[in-house]
């Protein structure tokens, strides 16, 4: 247990030092002097008004989809699905198209929750489609959700091409915070709060990722667990796509790291998941503020490769291991 507990506080130590850089880097120069004169003045805006708040923005978005990832792959019996591979993502997308065309005046809080019945709605019906897939392998499953997104992906496409919304639809979908500020991230903490909710209910979606017939038999109502769960992913999904767009593999990589270590049991590797969605996340952003200093790429362009290349060992390394 000490040991368990010293390996936890290691980690955040870890994630405290990625935010730290996180703080230090960008186009603007942050004079550290101003600070501990105790002057404050430019330095101390920055830090107020956009270094601050894009940090937490990136904590919170990469520990919040790990988790929402998790949920899902607990859900779906797979561990190559997450929001970016079963049409979630997507089809919050296409909720924050219907909000330009038909409501854009609406709050940022309704803009999430209609994207997040939009990802509810696409969600379902990538199990519903899941239930018809008689013998589905572990490699079907998240070529559905891929084939769902993409065509999801093209009906957003052509309805932002035929009332000129595409270049407003290609920034939600960019994965960008370079926008976030103070007052324009604080949709992410209901985020955050839906992922500690998941995490009170850790041990009920341990019992139906083992199976129906195993979470009825302990005295599970399955199909509830199952709804609170999508609802949580959605919900999750729409509040990240909303404030800084679609950010893809991150609900992949971290559980499946994880899981390399401590298996299924999500009461106990949920704390993990957080803290290595967070981290993968705040690495990802840096590199994207490094690489071509002083512009930068966009943190979801990066996780994209990164996780596609992740998500490729991952098929390789099952397939060795089924042969």
């Amino acid at each position: 247990m000490f040991e368990r507990n010293g390996r936890l506080v290691l980690a955040w130590t870890g994630v405290a030092a990625l935010a730290f850089v996180s703080l230090t880097i960008g186009a603007g120069t942050l004079h550290l002097e101003e600070l501990f004169s105790g002057s404050g003045g430019n330095a101390s805006a920055l830090l107020r008004e956009s270094r601050v708040p894009r940090t937490l923005a990136l904590v919170l978005a990469g520990s919040s989809l790990a988790i929402a990832g998790l949920i899902m792959q607990m859900i779906a019996r797979n561990r190559f699905v997450e929001p970016a591979t079963a049409g979630t993502a997507e089809s919050a997308a296409l909720g924050v198209l219907a909000v330009m065309l038909l409501a854009p005046g609406i709050s940022v809080l309704a803009r999430m929750l209609v994207a997040g019945g939009f990802a509810l709605a696409g969600t379902f019906l990538f199990l519903l489609i899941l239930r018809r897939i008689p013998h589905r392998s572990a490699l079907v499953v998240p070529l559905v959700g891929l084939m769902l997104g993409g065509v999801i992906d093209s009906i957003t496409t052509f309805f932002a091409y035929r009332y000129d919304l595409l270049q407003s639809i290609s920034t939600w979908m960019a994965g960008d915070f370079s926008g976030v500020l103070a007052g324009r991230y604080e949709l992410l903490w209901i985020g955050f709060a839906l992922a500690l909710a998941g995490y009170l209910a850790a041990d009920r979606f341990t019992a139906i990722g083992i199976g129906e017939t195993f979470a009825v038999n302990v005295g599970i109502n399955y199909n509830r667990v199952v709804a609170i769960g999508l609802l949580i992913v959605s919900l999750i999904t729409a509040s990240v796509v909303v404030t800084v767009g679609l950010i893809p593999f991150v609900g992949l990589i971290a559980p499946n790291l994880v899981a390399m270590r401590m298996g299924d049991n999500a009461r106990r590797s949920l704390p993990w998941v957080a803290l290595t969605g967070a981290a993968l996340i705040l690495l990802c952003d840096i590199a994207g503020r490094v690489v071509r200093y002083p512009y930068e790429i966009p943190v979801g362009t990066v996780v994209g490769v990164v996780g596609g290349a992740v998500f490729l060992a991952l098929l390789l390394r099952r397939e060795r291991q089924v042969g």
